[in-house]
């Protein structure tokens, strides 16, 4: 069964990803993220949002991989910390707000 995965970023890292300039999103190695990415289900989707009142931006993009590594520190993630790597594909809708 496909899923879709739902994440809350800050502006920065969703205005990035909302104009194509980042294509990867982190997660740190936290037991919540790991059940996440472990339990076997096939997330094929992200819903990311920008804050969490009623009228949020957020915009639906496809999920073309998730992998752990290093990721780029000037997209966000740890300097020289394993993080899960969620490879973002094309933007496939978002809301009136954004």
């Amino acid at each position: 069964m496909n899923e879709t995965l739902h994440l809350n970023l800050h502006k920065k890292w969703f205005d990035m990803i909302l104009h194509g300039g980042k294509k990867e999103e982190y997660r740190e190695m936290k037991p919540y993220f790991n059940k996440i990415f472990l339990a076997g289900k096939k997330h094929n989707t992200i819903t990311f949002s920008n804050g969490y009142a009623k009228n949020r931006r957020q915009f639906v993009v496809e999920l073309t991989n998730i992998q752990n590594g290093l990721g780029l520190e000037a997209w966000g993630a740890p300097l020289g910390k394993k993080v899960w790597i969620l490879h973002l594909g094309e933007i496939i809708s978002k809301n009136q707000y954004c």
